[in-house]
């Protein structure tokens, strides 16, 4: 094959796999804790990996290209989602006001799956709503307590706003974990299924905040973050539904739920190398 060629006869395929090397490259860089200097509020590296992305994002929504095949659009899509997710668990070099913003954004959904999770107990058997009003009774103090740290940090970013947050949101995590895990020992199938999509959807929202607090915080920071969640991830995961947290993540962000699948999965792998 002539690479000259190709790259002449497919600009589109060569573009998106060059912008795809530069995200790859960056991410690399900054695992290795390489920033090639500062650039704002964050570095070099991060600032190269975002224009890339953004770059390969256009690519691959073109509005011109209506001629190209489906499955070159599906790659194209594909590799735009790809090069989204790389830069992930380096985005800590992004504003954190706009990662407080974010996490501020998902506050009226937290509030929304915290009042299902209330009216959730009149659709049980008789005998599984007392264990599920006793599993999630302190649904609502912690949600409302982490909107208001939420919105506290927004408005004002400083280390101690974000220790507030950053013990609050695992705090609350935990709480979710050891509700999940109450639900299951509810012995009626269809009250089961009930009382833990309830609880997901809960539990989705707090972890999507959590990685974004993870992102805004020093390793030390989420390292003693981790210290403080004594119910691992591992010890729930069986009992969550993925498509429904990605379903969840889709809708918040109105993307795709592809995309989401693949932003669940490394948000959840993140957590689990951090300890929690």
């Amino acid at each position: 094959m002539n690479p000259i060629s190709n790259v002449w006869n497919h600009p589109r395929t060569s573009a998106a796999g060059l912008l795809i090397a530069v995200t790859t490259v960056a991410s690399v860089l900054s695992q290795q804790g390489l920033t090639l200097g500062a650039a704002g509020s964050g570095t070099v590296v991060t600032l190269v990996s975002a224009v890339a992305t953004a770059l390969l994002g256009l690519l691959a929504r073109d509005p011109g290209n209506q001629g190209s095949s489906t499955g070159s659009t599906a790659k194209l899509g594909a590799w735009a989602l790809i090069s989204l997710l790389l830069p992930l668990p380096f985005v800590g070099g992004c504003s954190g006001v706009t990662i407080a913003q974010d996490i501020v954004n998902w506050t009226p959904a937290l509030q929304s799956a915290v009042v299902t999770v209330d009216s959730t107990a009149a659709l049980l058997a008789p005998q599984d709503a007392p264990i599920f009003a006793a599993a999630t009774v302190g649904f609502d103090t912690a949600s409302n307590l982490l909107v208001a740290q939420a919105k506290a940090y927004l408005a004002n970013p400083t280390a101690s706003a974000l220790a507030q947050m950053q013990t609050q949101v695992v705090t609350f995590q935990q709480q979710i974990n050891v509700a999940l895990l109450q639900a299951a020992k509810i012995m009626d199938s269809a009250s089961e299924q009930h009382a833990l999509a309830a609880i997901q959807g809960v539990a989705t929202i707090v972890s999507a905040i959590l990685a974004l607090v993870q992102t805004i915080s020093s390793k030390a920071e989420v390292a003693q973050m981790a210290a403080q969640s004594t119910i691992k991830l591992a010890a729930v995961r069986p009992l969550l539904d993925g498509s429904q947290a990605e379903r969840i993540v889709a809708d918040h962000y109105g993307e795709p739920v592809e995309l989401a699948r693949a932003q669940v999965a490394q948000a959840e792998y993140a957590q689990a190398q951090a300890g929690f």
